[in-house]
């Protein structure tokens, strides 16, 4: 069975669900504040031409998802499986944001669980790449188990630290 990146994942607080190009003004009306990009690599990403770049790769990933509010049904963030490389059973989890107001871990925690649970029914590890100042993602990884292995440079060259989240068969 392939890996599906895509699927509707529900949970007792989100709905993850396949982020559709008509999520745009919703989504961004959420990025739109400047203090969730404050530790972020991206610091202004809150800046709409800033975003559409952001909105365009993942959108390009075929695996992100919208995250919704179970009680209000509103769009509250964003998160995304990419790079899944099936060769070395891998996949990576990233590009996640959540509004202010669901800061604190519990929707992150239902969210990255709903997202890890699916993703190991086909790989045996999940990686994460935060950014070498994110501090407040660096605890929330930790949190839910990730382990760090180690520090690279993304794409556009800015310093991250590497986490792994292992099947628990694995």
């Amino acid at each position: 069975m392939p890996f599906d990146l895509q699927p509707t994942l529900t949970g007792e607080l989100v709905v993850l669900r396949p982020l559709r190009e008509a999520d745009w003004s919703e989504l961004f009306a959420v990025a739109s504040d400047p203090r969730i990009w404050a530790l972020h690599p991206v610091r202004d990403r809150y800046k709409e031409e800033i975003f559409q770049e952001y909105f365009r790769g993942v959108m390009a990933s075929h695996g992100a998802f919208a995250v919704i509010d179970r009680k209000t049904g509103r769009i509250i963030g964003c998160t995304c499986y990419h790079d899944y490389r099936e060769e070395e059973s891998v996949v990576e989890i990233g590009y996640t944001f959540l509004a202010r107001a669901y800061w604190g871990g519990t929707y992150n925690r239902e969210m990255k669980k709903l997202m890890l649970t699916h993703a190991f029914q086909f790989v045996g590890r999940a990686v994460f790449w935060v950014g070498k100042t994110n501090y407040r993602s660096q605890r929330a990884m930790q949190k839910i188990g990730g382990v760090f292995i180690g520090e690279r440079l993304d794409t556009k060259g800015r310093e991250s630290f590497v986490y792994e989240i292992r099947t628990p068969a694995a």
